[in-house]
């Protein structure tokens, strides 16, 4: 079982921008003013390409990106 946070896109067929090919839930490392957190979000195993989900970036990411700044 994994520790790290998943977060998923809306539902639907989601594929790569870059190289057409089918997003995968992926453990991925997103770095920010040299903090460094695992999180699972929705990437594409040939071209590692991954997508950050409009809630996520709206949400989570935005109170952890005020939070780290303010340190």
């Amino acid at each position: 079982m994994s520790m790290e946070p998943a977060y998923l896109p809306d539902p639907g067929e989601w594929t790569c921008g870059r190289c057409g090919g089918p997003l995968v839930q992926s453990k991925v490392e997103v770095t920010y003013l040299g903090s460094v957190f695992s999180v699972i979000l929705p990437a594409c195993p040939a071209c590692g390409l991954t997508m950050v989900p409009k809630s996520l970036a709206e949400g989570k990411m935005a109170e952890v990106e005020a939070l780290l700044e303010d340190k």
